[in-house]
């Protein structure tokens, strides 16, 4: 395993979008019955550039740049998605309110939905930092549950941030 390096964790900006969806993709890609398909990533751009930009919102995208690219912070000078792009790590999550109960009167629920790291970074503590910047961003903001799925592979790094499996049971339904 690559030795360890202090990871420089910044929060995506809306000139970072082509890159979160095409990491986004990347998570999408390593899921059991996912689709292949990049259609959507045109009509969701828009949407997230906007997102990116409410740094007071309730959604946070969290990123690593790939190392031996200069840094940056601001928008992209990559072009659309491609096999190596300026990002290498990506972590997103919402906060949402719930009607309060006896652990959480406030109602204040962290929700983590995307966490993916190109294949050739991986191993490196990125996704990670990451993680832990998303969390403090969820304490910030006074959450006191966080949620997430998880794959088999990447159960290890949310145990060892203290997320533990539920036995609750999950429904789906699309509209």
């Amino acid at each position: 395993m690559p030795a360890m390096t202090r990871v420089r964790v910044r929060r995506a900006v809306p000139g970072d979008a082509e890159e979160v969806l095409r990491l986004r993709q990347v998570m999408i890609d390593s899921m059991a019955r996912s689709s292949p398909a990049t259609d959507w990533h045109a009509d969701a751009l828009p949407v997230l550039r906007a997102k990116l930009a409410e740094p007071d919102g309730p959604f946070a995208a969290f990123v690593v740049d790939r190392p031996g690219l200069p840094e940056r912070g601001g928008p992209s000078a990559l072009g659309g998605p491609s096999a190596r792009g300026g990002l290498s790590a990506l972590v997103a999550g919402t906060i949402e309110y719930r009607i309060g109960g006896t652990h959480d009167p406030h109602g204040t629920d962290g929700y983590v939905f995307s966490v993916a790291t190109d294949p050739d970074t991986r191993r490196r503590g990125h996704a990670r930092a990451c993680m832990e910047a998303l969390l403090e961003w969820f304490r910030e903001r006074g959450a006191h549950r966080i949620r997430l799925t998880a794959t088999a592979q990447a159960e290890p790094l949310y145990s060892s941030l203290g997320f533990a499996r539920r036995p609750d049971p999950l429904l789906e339904l699309r509209l």
